[in-house]
């Protein structure tokens, strides 16, 4: 079974930056970025296929979230440039089972959950 734990939130001002890390037991090719800001759903950030590098993002973070990962170290990152008051939420890594899940960065795709990290953007 995988096991996934997040580390590196915490509050920044607007137009901050944070780099969000997510250790994971064992091998998995796909893996992504999720969040759930207050009182809202859970949301897809962005995903990344370990077989040829592909990565996926929601509208609302492209151009100013990363999403990488080590293989050689078993770690998951997201980099997130640019935040912005909306981007505060927990964030949460996440492991899915299939390609177009990925693709869409679709929650319903996910079968293993990290606990999750706070990020607070302030204005």
């Amino acid at each position: 079974q995988v096991q996934l734990l997040e580390s590196g939130g915490g509050s920044v001002q607007a137009g901050g930056s944070l780099r969000l890390s997510c250790a994971r037991s064992g091998y998995s090719n796909f893996m992504g970025w999720f969040r759930q800001p207050p009182g809202k759903e859970r949301e897809g950030v962005a995903c990344i296929y370990a077989g040829d590098g592909t990565t996926n993002y929601a509208d609302s973070v492209r151009g100013r979230f990363t999403i990488s990962r080590d293989n050689a170290k078993n770690t998951l990152y997201l980099q997130m440039n640019n935040l912005k008051p909306e981007d505060t939420a927990i964030y949460y890594c996440a492991v899915l089972s299939f390609r177009n899940s990925c693709s869409r960065v679709d929650p319903r795709g996910v079968n293993a959950w990290g606990q999750g990290t706070q990020v607070t953007v302030s204005s």
